[in-house]
């Protein structure tokens, strides 16, 4: 029963997290930055890895300079490698851990589309096109799925997109 109880109790960071994208969507990037550097200090470099792969997927979000948007979407994908199977099970409604990859690697893609490193952004690009088939049938996956499509036709690597609109499915002011 403890065990129980422990899988179903809220998780704070993460909570906390959500709360700090939130403010970020409604247009104060500048303080959700801040607010992430110090839940960031909180976490550590060698925290909870699923604390720190989705801070740093959102805090990536954050970034007005592509440079810093890639180093976060960087640690991100880093932190993923470090999580178990079991770990985002222990989150209500969490995904498995090969369900983050389809859109990790998708933002790197765009990150270095940003940055005209073409040859990197078609590996990550293609690294999400194979591990797309972790995303589930939902309205999430399903915008993953058109945002590889666009990526894959702005860099003439396939796709069946055909809005002409490109990157990954982010929350922008």
């Amino acid at each position: 029963m403890t065990e129980r109880q422990e899988q179903a109790a809220p998780d704070t960071v993460m909570t906390r997290i959500g709360q700090v994208v939130m403010l970020c969507h409604a247009g104060d990037r500048e303080e959700a930055r801040h607010r992430f550097l110090a839940l960031w200090a909180e976490i550590g470099e060698d925290g909870d890895p699923l604390h720190r792969c989705t801070l740093a997927h959102y805090m990536a979000d954050a970034q007005d300079d592509p440079c810093d948007e890639l180093a976060w979407d960087l640690r991100a994908l880093t932190a993923a490698e470090d999580l178990t199977e079991d770990r985002p099970a222990r989150h209500e409604g969490a995904l498995a851990v090969r369900a983050l990859y389809p859109s990790l690697h998708l933002n790197l893609a765009a990150d270095y589309v940003r940055l005209a490193r073409t040859d990197a952004a078609r590996t990550h690009l293609r690294r999400a096109r194979r591990a797309v088939d972790a995303l589930g049938e939902d309205s999430y996956s399903d915008g993953v799925r058109a945002a590889i499509n666009r990526l894959e036709l702005r860099l003439g690597e396939g796709g069946s997109a055909a809005d002409g609109r490109w990157g990954p499915p982010r929350q922008r002011p």
